[in-house]
């Protein structure tokens, strides 16, 4: 197989924060939430906040007249109708399941032309965010998940209406999506809106049990919703007959999620499940069913359902320490900081396998999902890199501010990073999720060079103009703000930067003028890290930014530039991207290629276990 040697780049974001919205989009989305809180209100509920948002929608939540929270869903009013029927139809599927770990929908209304769900609210913190607190989470917690979601999807493909099978596949199965209360240590699965009756059995045997029924049904287009391809299974992503195997994926790759301090299930061939310390029971039938063989998927998770009471009575000694040796250094800052994290990077063509345009078999898919994650980035690009750059991903959930440059060169990877996260409490997950990366990095073999900073999009400036032909004025306000440190790092004149200056890009890059340039060099002289990115729309200017002064004699002329960087604004013509990074060179680590992490189960005898709970 053939690579490319040289890699283009573009500077996109994981995420649109609301920071990053010009001021007119900004507002039409705070008054739009407020309009649903006053809703709210009206209708009599309290303590009404926004809790998340989605590809079709917001979340709220608020307390009843009963005392009890509940959540409202309100699909996004400017999808098109056919979408935000959907949220009726996931009433309607939600309506259909009763069982304990599933909260139940409590009504379903029209306010105006606005649509609401209301269901109850699962008690707890969804597990995504569990898991970027802690890391991997041990293998009590884990198998424990397993038992309880194995139940429910026990119950789904066992539903009956009126006497009849009909199997419901959830179709969406994911750590965001699993809310975790720690004191019961009980799960509630949540996000109906992927729900659907299954076309086929968990045998794939055709559900419709009578002639009539199959001649009348469309049995040659799938029913099926796409969930997060970041966990779904091939099947359900490449269009086939709906079925209860598609949550076996999606439980396979959740828990391997979970177990591995992941975002996705993409790293499975590199941090496999064999690697995860979890009892060898649970992790070969992990590994059989994430397979890519659909006879090994299926084996594995008859195997899983057939065993479920062989996990539940499973023997564990006390969770062993999460704390573990980061491969790279991370900074914990001196004062805690609110910080709203965005990740840029050279993502969105990163060693693609296949140069050419995304699959025309793929284009007729309307879903915001694929949309936004898969037809983007993701097509055509190998798992593993999938794995690394959902790995980079999830750092941006972090109060982060700093950078991270990965070479892959034929001996190993040399990785340049400054990385400062804002809140100790969450060091350790952190550094779980920067050694993945790490892990990742050092089994793809390929020449060439990646490249991600992170900033507070709090400290972003907005500048906007009327019409494409006028120039950006910034105001008196705009001022591109450092920090200095308090312990000055030595500077290595030997070596120069700048990262982020690639080339131009036919599509996204944005060329500077000469008086910007000019001042960039400058500052490239004073000691510092951090990094400026200037993103150009038509009618608005993004600045986005991160300093760190490193020599605190400097703080007068570093000032200046900076003020010299805004003032030079109304020279940037045209649209696109430019950014230049700055690392401060500290220490250059290597590593050598890996393709796979070692195996590492549960001992069979859990008082193989040290004092300190780590594995013997």
């Amino acid at each position: 197989m053939s690579y490319p040697t040289q890699l283009k780049h573009f500077y996109i974001p994981e995420d649109q924060s609301v920071y990053l919205l010009s001021h007119k989009d900004a507002q039409k989305l705070r008054d739009w939430v407020q309009l649903c809180i006053q809703q709210l209100v009206t209708l009599g509920y309290q303590q009404v906040s926004l809790i998340g948002k989605g590809a079709f929608g917001f979340v709220f939540a608020g307390v009843g007249a009963n005392g009890t929270e509940q959540v409202f869903k309100f699909s996004r009013i400017n999808l098109p109708r056919h979408v935000q029927e959907r949220l009726e139809e996931e009433a309607h599927m939600l309506a259909q399941v009763s069982h304990p770990f599933v909260p139940k929908l409590i009504d379903f209304q029209h306010v105006g032309k606005q649509a609401i769900l209301v269901m109850q609210r699962a008690n707890g913190q969804d597990l995504e965010q569990v898991s970027l607190q802690q890391g991997p989470l041990c293998a009590r917690i884990i198998v424990k998940i397993a038992v309880q979601l194995g139940a429910i999807l026990l119950a789904l493909r066992n539903n009956q209406i009126k006497g009849s099978p009909k199997p419901i596949v959830h179709g969406d199965i994911k750590p965001s999506n699993l809310v975790w209360d720690a004191p019961t240590e009980c799960i509630g699965l949540i996000d109906w809106g992927s729900s659907v009756f299954a076309q086929l059995d968990w045998q794939q045997q055709f559900v419709d049990n009578n002639v009539m029924d199959l001649m009348s049904g469309d049995l040659q287009h799938t029913n099926a919703r796409l969930g997060d391809v970041y966990f779904i299974g091939e099947e359900q992503l490449n269009g086939a007959l709906s079925s209860p195997r598609f949550d076996e994926q999606g439980l396979a790759s959740t828990l391997y999620a979970l177990a591995s301090g992941q975002s996705s299930r993409f790293g499975r061939k590199v941090i496999t499940p064999l690697s995860l310390g979890l009892p060898k029971m649970l992790a070969n039938v992990l590994d059989y069913m994430l397979s890519d063989e659909l006879d090994k998927q299926r084996q594995g998770g008859d195997y899983f359902f057939n065993h479920l009471h062989v996990f539940k009575n499973m023997v564990f000694a006390g969770d062993p320490s999460n704390e573990i040796k980061p491969m790279i250094p991370c900074w914990v800052a001196h004062e805690p900081k609110d910080i709203d994290t965005v990740v840029y990077s050279s993502r969105k063509s990163f060693l693609l396998e296949n140069s050419a345009a995304i699959d025309e078999e793929l284009n007729h898919i309307d879903d915001a999902q694929f949309d936004r994650y898969y037809k983007n980035f993701l097509h055509g690009m190998g798992e593993t890199e999938k794995g690394f750059l959902a790995a980079i991903s999830r750092l941006g959930h972090y109060p982060v501010v700093g950078g991270m440059v990965i070479r892959w060169m034929p001996e190993g990877i040399y990785v340049d990073s400054s990385l400062h996260i804002h809140d100790p409490a969450l060091k350790t997950g952190f550094e779980h999720g920067v050694n993945n990366v790490i892990a990742l990095a050092r089994a793809i073999h390929r020449k060439g060079v990646f490249k991600c900073c992170l900033f507070n999009a709090k400290d972003t400036l907005h500048i906007e103009r009327d019409d494409p032909h006028s120039p950006f004025l910034p105001d008196p306000s705009c001022i591109i703000p450092f920090e200095v440190s308090g312990t000055p790092l030595v500077a290595d004149n030997q070596r120069s930067h700048s990262y982020f200056e690639d080339g131009e890009d036919p599509d996204e890059q944005l060329t500077l003028p000469a008086r910007i340039m000019a001042i960039l060099q400058d500052l490239n002289t004073i000691h510092h890290t951090g990094c400026v990115i200037f993103e150009a729309l038509p009618t608005h200017l993004k600045v986005h930014s991160y300093y760190t002064l490193l020599d605190s004699c400097q703080s007068h002329r570093f000032r200046e530039l900076l003020d010299a960087l805004v003032a030079a604004i109304p020279d940037i013509t045209g649209v696109g991207l430019s950014g230049f990074m700055k690392l401060p060179y500290k220490s250059t680590r290597y590593f050598e290629h890996q393709a796979q992490s070692p195996e590492k189960y549960y001992p069979r005898n859990p008082n193989r276990c040290d004092t300190q709970g780590a594995l013997s």
